[in-house]
């Protein structure tokens, strides 16, 4: 997307949605309402900094990746905030992950601009080269308005459950007083918009208009929304009753976008990262040239590492054989403990650095007394370092600093894959195709071929299926920021307390010994499901309603 060039509309923006608090327009701002949308760059820049609350998950919690709060990872630093997560220590006074203030302003935002865009054509404009372009783009503003405040309420809706439904501009008094609407009549909200602005938005930007603006919201941004949005309401958190429509709506939604075959999988499971042209992408969040990213997460012991998220044994033990595609715990998958990285699951190398692994062409030392190892300050916890988002090619040298552009997956083909087999599973099990044409079994073993691992077997019941399935979904969408809701909405937050790392001493002989070691034992009680909703807010609103054990 275009750069906001007017420094005078950075200060409105800041004005607009900096404030937790709806805000009244005031005439002492930098420019008057009017002065933006009579305008369309300056509206342009108005919708562009929506995007800017699109969230980017490179360290979204106390430096840290939200894979450092679920069981995926463990994150170096024993007093960042996401520590907090992990000992149980957090609640409506000591918020984590608050989002609230920034959805809603991001939802104001919407509001303010879908009203004031009404009816405007740019007469002035008129007799410019560029004006059929410029009125392409800004009929096209609403639809995207759309989908960024549909959007917001799944990031709200999935953290606090009940929040308020707001879809007008209204005044700080107004919105301090406004009662919660419930999860599902919210879900119901999110796809109403969603299938009203699908057949609105374009396939893609690169031939909708002069501009060839890519990185907006499309047509499969608004069908991948919907589909996550009900496999998240149908799931045991939301669904409680196990109404099994609600997995059959989700199926649905999610082969609508297969149908589209506007998407598909990359060759190489690596390829979709920081790739902006990757056809497996549906929506991402594009970060300027930077290495803050690299510079948190190199191994300790190279030029500018400070380690960071360290995966955990926990996830280095998901990764099945590639022989066979069993769990190393079963006696027949071949796993040899002497050599635990040899035979795995490919997708294992291109996610996770392990002892010798080799990184910026030199092999990692990660035993005992190594060169990326403990004593060393910040020396990883768990015994592995992490790979995936990781640009290797940055360099951190003093005498030769180089950035690169960073990409956050939002939406990307190989989830819509796992959850329309997800859905299909729990609402017909595993090798029932019902009217959609493909079964839960087609659907997962198109990411197993792409993974170069053997298919699911046939003949597996419901329930082996879901197990072996959750593994997949671990596994494929690692540090993608899944994990940290999958807890959640399949409410498994007791199974995940235990963390574990791997001890490796080096022998004499040059051979290693490996030892599982516990790393941490956490806190998760039922009520983690759900974010507390900031005391702050129910001070300022008393018709809010705490969710329930905070």
């Amino acid at each position: 997307m275009k750069r906001i060039k007017l420094i005078i509309i950075v200060g409105l923006l800041s004005f607009f949605m900096g404030s937790c608090n709806y805000l009244d327009y005031s005439e002492a701002s930098y420019l008057k309402k009017e002065d933006i949308f009579s305008n369309w760059d300056r509206t342009q820049s108005f919708l562009s900094d929506i995007y800017t609350s699109l969230p980017v998950g490179f360290a979204p919690v106390g430096g840290a990746m939200r894979a450092s709060a679920a069981d995926d990872a463990e994150f170096v630093l024993d007093y960042s905030s996401v520590q907090k997560f992990n000992d149980g220590s957090w609640s409506s006074i000591q918020t984590l992950d608050d989002q609230w203030g920034q959805m809603y302003s991001g939802i104001r935002a919407v509001n303010l601009l879908l009203e004031e865009v009404k009816g405007r054509t740019f007469d002035d404009y008129k007799w410019t080269d560029t004006y059929a372009d410029e009125m392409t783009q800004f009929n096209n503003y609403p639809h995207e308005a759309r989908f960024l405040r549909a959007f917001f309420y799944l990031q709200l809706i999935q953290r606090y459950g009940n929040v308020p439904l707001i879809t007008t501009v209204l005044t700080e008094d107004e919105a301090n007083a406004v009662s919660p609407t419930s999860y599902d009549d919210i879900v119901k909200y999110i796809i109403t918009e969603c299938d009203a602005i699908i057949p609105l938005l374009p396939v893609s930007y690169v031939a909708f208009t002069s501009a060839k603006e890519t990185g907006r919201a499309t047509k499969g941004a608004a069908m991948a929304l919907k589909a996550r949005t009900l496999l998240y309401a149908a799931s045991p958190l939301h669904n409680p009753s196990g109404t099994a429509q609600k997995w059959v709506d989700a199926a649905k939604a999610a082969k609508d976008i297969i149908n589209t075959t506007t998407y598909s999988l990359e060759a190489n499971y690596n390829a979709f990262l920081n790739n902006v042209a990757s056809k497996e992408l549906i929506l991402e969040r594009r970060e300027g040239n930077q290495n803050y990213f690299e510079r948190a997460n190199f191994p300790i012991g190279y030029e500018g590492g400070n380690t960071g998220n360290c995966p955990t044994q926990n996830l280095v033990d998901a990764y099945e054989m590639k022989a066979n595609g069993l769990s190393i715990s079963d006696p027949n998958s071949g796993y040899n403990p002497v050599n635990p990285y040899t035979g795995r699951d490919p997708r294992l190398d291109l996610t996770i650095l392990y002892n010798t692994s080799t990184f910026k062409s030199k092999p990692l030392e990660i035993w005992v007394g190594g060169a990326n190892a403990a004593p060393k300050t910040n020396a990883t916890k768990t015994g592995y370092y992490l790979k995936k988002y990781v640009i290797e090619a940055v360099s951190l040298d003093p005498n030769s600093i180089s950035t690169r552009q960073h990409t956050w997956v939002l939406f990307r083909y190989g989830e819509v894959l796992l959850n329309y087999a997800e859905a299909m599973n729990e609402a017909y099990g595993p090798e029932s195709a019902s009217d959609l044409g493909m079964t839960a079994l087609q659907a997962v073993n198109l990411i197993r071929a792409r993974a170069k691992m053997p298919v699911f077997p046939t003949g597996l019941t419901k329930d082996q299926f879901r197990t072996k399935l959750r593994n997949e979904r671990r596994v494929e969408l690692a540090f993608e920021e899944h994990r940290f809701w999958d807890i959640r909405r399949w409410k498994i937050g007791e199974t995940t307390r235990d963390i574990y790392g791997m001890e490796i001493i080096k022998n004499a002989d040059g051979t290693y010994k490996y030892t599982k070691k516990l790393v941490e034992r956490r806190v998760y009680e039922d009520k983690m499901n759900l974010y507390p909703i900031p005391l702050s807010e129910l001070y300022k609103n008393n018709k809010l309603k705490q969710n329930t054990g905070w």
